[in-house]
């Protein structure tokens, strides 16, 4: 590997690793995956990755890409490269071939960390693998402060490069901390949401670690198997995953009796009340909600789901709104590379989000992405409220609707019912001038790694082709 480019140092200290996550005593359990991991287990296991890599070059400041599916693996390989002092770069390992050899040329790691043959089964929420390290040829050490690299879900245009460094990691783990109603120390986490992307990785995982709270990754994501990794032990749990998979939960007929299920947490997307209120109903759990991005992490939460819309900002990130959209107040920018130079400016990242900062409660009230607003006949349309109308009809079961040439709706249904008739249901709830022009019913939304809804107009169009064609 060549080796010629200065580190950089931020990169250099891995102590942040053994001394707030691998801390504790041997004993403790602190990850179950198919089986229980203690402490001084997954110490070993940290130990041994770390002497791997370091074998096959990697030294403070360089740069590591990780393509693993969720497993122990993963976890360990991540806490080793940051133990070495070295920048992870996770990449989803449901990326094609092209995509991941696209994300390695903008990347330019050092080693690449992959599963040794296929990693077959979309439901399975961690996997048993093999892995191989690869040097790379032309590989370079980390050019910038940031000890993790991710990459945007690519849910309405392509992927941008993410950074943030071990004091925003820590910072994030910490706000997580001062959130009521979040699991504390002798409490379980059953991680329904990805460890390579950021509210599974944060949220999940590192907090997790860092605050003696159990993750528990159930075998697949399907309703049984996430039943029985609640019903694993008595301690209190929550359920933290995405507004998706509270609705396959929430689809339940006859859900088993939990007593240990506190409640269920979800980010990534808007939560729907009819999905809240059946899961409530079902499971007699709370069902709460968070905002927040790859840029930085967590930003609003209602965790008792007892404000909703209504979200309260975390502690420790400033957040305002101007002119209808939502603002951060970061350090530095988070982008790597080339990137829009108007979405940081003077300290504050434009969010894209629409949203409204109540004055009196303090509430953030998050009202979809600004792109979602649009203008027909000169007649201003929120796609949001499109989609709301469409979701509130019993029938429909989720949906996505984009402007192109004019407004199109792809939609999920619960039962045999036709696009005609659901145009009609709707026109007793919008303006003609919302309503969408065409309308798909498709067998599921195309989405992206993170559960969320595409919103790329060929891809739905694709989806919808794909349908009638079967």
């Amino acid at each position: 590997m060549r080796d010629t480019e200065p580190r950089h140092p931020v990169c250099e200290d891995g102590a942040w690793v053994d001394e707030i996550l691998l801390g504790g005593s041997d004993g403790d359990i602190v990850l179950h995956l198919g089986g229980p991991v203690s402490r001084g287990e997954l110490r070993r296991l940290v130990a041994e990755q770390h002497a791997r890599f370091a074998a096959a070059g990697l030294a403070k400041g360089g740069a590591l890409a990780l393509r693993l599916p969720p497993s122990l693996d993963c976890v360990t390989a991540m806490l080793a490269g940051w133990r070495i002092g070295a920048q992870v770069a996770l990449l989803d390992y449901r990326l094609t071939t092209h995509e991941v050899g696209r994300a390695i040329a903008r990347l330019g790691p050092q080693l690449v960390v992959e599963p040794v043959g296929d990693v077959p089964g979309t439901l399975r929420g961690f996997f048993e693998i093999s892995t191989r390290v690869t040097p790379l040829r032309g590989g370079r050490p980390a050019r910038t402060p940031h000890a993790l690299l991710q990459l945007s879900s690519g849910s309405t245009g392509p992927s941008k490069v993410i950074g943030r460094t071990v004091g925003d990691l820590l910072a994030e783990v910490e706000r997580y901390s001062r959130l009521d109603g979040f699991p504390r120390r002798g409490e379980r986490i059953v991680l329904l949401a990805s460890i390579v992307h950021v509210l599974g990785l944060v949220g999940g995982l590192l907090y997790g670690l860092a605050a003696g709270v159990r993750i528990v990754l159930p075998t697949r994501h399907t309703a049984d198997s996430i039943f029985r990794a609640v019903a694993l032990d008595p301690e209190p749990t929550t359920l933290l995953g995405v507004p998706s998979q509270a609705s396959v939960l929430a689809a339940v007929q006859s859900p088993p009796r939990l007593p240990q299920l506190v409640r269920m947490v979800t980010g990534g997307e808007i939560l729907k009340e009819s999905v809240r209120e059946r899961f409530t109903t079902g499971y007699g759990a709370g069902l709460g909600a968070m905002y927040g991005m790859t840029e930085a992490g967590v930003i609003a939460t209602d965790i008792t789901g007892g404000t909703l819309p209504g979200l309260t900002p975390v502690p420790g990130l400033p957040v305002r709104v101007q002119d209808n959209q939502i603002l951060l107040g970061l350090a530095a920018s988070p982008y790597v590379g080339q990137v829009d130079p108007t979405r940081y400016v003077d300290g504050w990242l434009r969010t894209n989000d629409a949203g409204h900062l109540d004055p009196d409660t303090g509430l953030l009230t998050v009202n979809g992405r600004l792109d979602s607003q649009i203008s027909i006949g000169g007649l201003k349309v929120d796609l949001s409220e499109v989609e709301a109308a469409l979701c509130a009809l019993p029938d429909v079961a989720d949906a996505v609707v984009v402007h192109e040439a004019g407004i199109e709706a792809f939609v999920i249904v619960r039962s045999s019912v036709s696009a005609g008739s659901l145009s009609q249901a709707l026109a007793a709830r919008l303006a003609p001038y919302k309503r969408p022009r065409t309308l798909h019913v498709l067998s599921e939304l195309p989405r992206t790694a993170t559960g969320k809804p595409l919103r790329q107009v060929a891809a739905l169009r694709a989806a919808a082709r794909a349908g009638a064609e079967v």
